[in-house]
């Protein structure tokens, strides 16, 4: 298998995080140059119709896209160790989680980003400043929710690690790069130690 990621992006970095997390070994990582606009090169696109970063490529020739549909295929594959979970009722929860991780944690931080960095106006025309603005204060409204999550429980699901720390942790450092966001200086501190503890973990380097 390939995987087809992009440095600095955080979405292939939610995959190579959960493939480093499973001890997964043996699948290729081809470099796609976002900066370069490769993503947008025809034979990218026969692989990504909409020019996305991470697609997994099958050992068959099949492509498979998106973050979450890559990763529940290799859960499939590895089951163990679980990121997603093990009855059908945590499977449930951790979506869930997971879910508003992504939606509300990850997406609102990359529309901020992508409508307010000079450094993305190039991948991102039109940008919308006050829109951009405007989904950085929501941002911060879902990491005061998720501070308090965390001082209930040790991880963001729950009591162990999935695949919807993974989410939170990538989202929360693409913030620290870009929006200079930074939980403990806000007063987040619960959410700044998961941050430090996910950190220290092998995946966190990749």
């Amino acid at each position: 298998m390939k995987l087809y990621i992009s440095p600095r992006a955080p979405n292939p970095r939610r995959v190579q995080m959960f493939i480093a997390e499973k001890g997964i070994r043996g699948i290729e990582e081809v470099v796609v140059e976002i900066g370069r606009n490769e993503h947008r090169s025809s034979d990218f696109r026969a692989k990504s119709p909409l020019a996305k970063v991470p697609v997994l490529e099958l050992d068959d020739g099949r492509m498979l896209g998106e973050t979450r549909a890559i990763c529940s295929y290799l859960e499939g594959l590895y089951p163990e160790p679980n990121l997603m979970g093990a009855s059908f009722e945590e499977r449930a929860f951790i979506e869930m989680a997971d879910r508003r991780m992504e939606f509300y944690l990850f997406g609102g931080i990359a529309n901020c980003i992508r409508h307010t960095h000079p450094g993305l106006a190039p991948l991102e025309q039109p940008q919308f400043p006050e829109f951009g603005r405007s989904q950085g204060e929501k941002v911060r409204e879902v990491a005061r929710w998720l501070d308090e999550e965390l001082a209930t429980r040790a991880f963001v699901a729950g009591e162990r690690f999935t695949i919807a720390d993974i989410t939170a942790f990538c989202a929360i450092e693409f913030a620290r790069g870009l929006m200079k966001f930074r939980p403990g200086a806000e007063g987040l501190d619960n959410l700044q130690a998961w941050r430090d503890r996910i950190a220290e973990r092998p995946s966190a380097k990749c």
